[in-house]
């Protein structure tokens, strides 16, 4: 599988840190008479390279020029006014420095960039997605694309086509009451008893989920969808009486409301839900 530039400098940089890290154990472990300094200075780079990886390089950058600037003038003050000798051990914390700093920005920019690609995947996902996950009934814009096609079959072959607008009354109050893993439970066997009381050629679709709302495509004219209406009520009534459904301690009702295909008033599909809905209102 290919990897990602971003997943690679991720890599690069958490396998620098962990050299890095082994490298500066292994200098201190072999300098005992410098044990403490040695290890004060790795505990200020640790807090360099972390400083970095909350904020952004600018910052590691001054922190290590800060650093660098300080150590050195410690370094200068020791030998010039102390009389102690240059050795290793300055050089090496004055290279260190910074490497520990560009090893946590590498890191700390890979899976930013990955957690940025993981949300516009996801967001690419949300957007061509054409299935609901909770009710494993066709989203909203697969109803845009179906309904393009029955809307063109129904002007061309002059075949009534209603669309019915289902939403559950009183939802605000419903999802106070119950929990969200027994609301996806509610939405999933509610889709299931809507599509159990449709013709095969009737599509049946989740349209809001968050406002438990379904829309129904219906080869009929106003009138017939009214029998549907009818069977879907008395799914309902099952749905309430039902032993395995009084867990959830609620009375569920549905408001339906249909409305008959026209050339003159629709234009497109997001309107025929919209003439659909006004519908509702007369469904007291």
């Amino acid at each position: 599988m290919k990897r990602s530039r971003s997943g690679i400098q991720s890599d690069f940089g958490f396998l620098l840190l962990i050299v890095l890290c082994f490298v500066g154990v292994m200098f201190i472990s072999g300098d005992q008479d410098h044990y403490i300094q040695n290890l004060i200075l790795l505990n200020v780079v640790f807090l360099m390279a972390i400083l970095t990886y909350f904020t952004t390089i600018t910052t590691g950058l001054i922190l290590n020029i800060l650093f660098i600037f300080g150590y050195g003038t410690y370094t200068i003050y020791q030998t010039i006014v102390v009389g102690a000798g240059v050795d290793i051990q300055n050089y090496f914390w004055l290279l260190m420095a910074p490497l520990y700093s560009c090893a946590i920005y590498l890191f700390s920019r890979g899976v930013q960039k990955i957690q940025q690609e993981n949300e516009e995947l996801r967001s690419l996902n949300d957007q061509f997605a054409m299935m609901d996950q909770n009710t494993n009934l066709k989203n909203i814009l697969s109803f845009q694309k179906d309904a393009t096609v029955f809307m063109a079959l129904s002007k061309r072959y002059e075949i009534p086509l209603t669309l019915l607008v289902m939403e559950v009354r009183y939802w605000k109050e419903v999802r106070n009451m119950i929990s969200d893993e027994q609301m996806s439970d509610v939405l999933y066997e509610m889709s299931q008893m809507s599509q159990t009381s449709i013709r095969n050629n009737d599509s049946l679709y989740m349209l809001d989920q968050e406002n438990a709302t379904w829309g129904l495509l219906l080869f009929t004219d106003k009138d017939g969808s009214k029998i549907v209406v009818n069977r879907i009520k008395e799914a309902v009534e099952h749905f309430n009486k039902n032993d395995k459904k009084k867990d959830f301690k609620v009375e569920f009702q549905l408001r339906m409301g249909g409305f008959e295909y026209d050339i003159a008033s629709v234009q497109s599909p997001l309107e025929f839900i919209d003439k659909a809905r006004k519908q509702l209102e007369y469904d007291v």
